[in-house]
């Protein structure tokens, strides 16, 4: 069923309030997805702070075109849903290639990052990159390397002299 103006508006102004807040953009391909899949992706991405929004290509171009964003939606075929990152950019990209890699019917067709438009290579390079937090953590992990090697020398140095003492 064709959606009306005041439809069409409505799905206009979402995007457009969506792609003020996001810091990336990932668009897949869900054509042949079984509705309980679909919620499932959206109760994932969700739980990333990342929002799955389906809507007609024509109306995701011309949100995009408003904001000044170049994306070329028409050579994408099939059904397209466009995955909103709002916390890390990596996430959207990440969420929907796992989700692809169990699902062959979800396909990763490219994306948004600093409105520079990556092709599907580039997306899944994206997808595969350490998240934010993981990042951090690993950050976080290896100056505790020397401490812990300096904390082990000065224990080995005391428990000789406690021994000569």
């Amino acid at each position: 069923m064709p959606l009306t103006k005041e439809e069409k508006k409505q799905v206009l102004e979402e995007l457009r309030e969506k792609i003020d807040k996001q810091k990336s953009i990932a668009f897949c391909d869900f054509t042949g997805l079984k509705v309980r899949d679909l919620s499932d992706i959206r109760k994932a991405m969700k739980n990333q702070d990342c929002e799955l929004k389906v809507a007609k290509k024509t109306l995701i171009a011309l949100a995009l075109k408003e904001k000044s964003i170049g994306a070329d939606l028409k050579k994408f075929q099939g059904e397209i849903a466009v995955g909103f990152g709002y916390k890390d950019e990596v996430s959207p990209f990440k969420l929907l290639y796992d989700f692809s890699r169990k699902n062959d019917k979800l396909k990763l067709l490219g994306g948004l990052l600093n409105k520079d438009f990556y092709e599907k290579d580039k997306a899944i390079e994206l997808a595969q990159m350490p998240s934010r937090d993981e990042l951090i953590a690993k950050l976080l992990f290896v100056p505790k390397i020397p401490i812990f090697d300096i904390f082990n020398i000065l224990q080995r140095n005391l428990s000789i002299l406690k021994v000569k003492g």
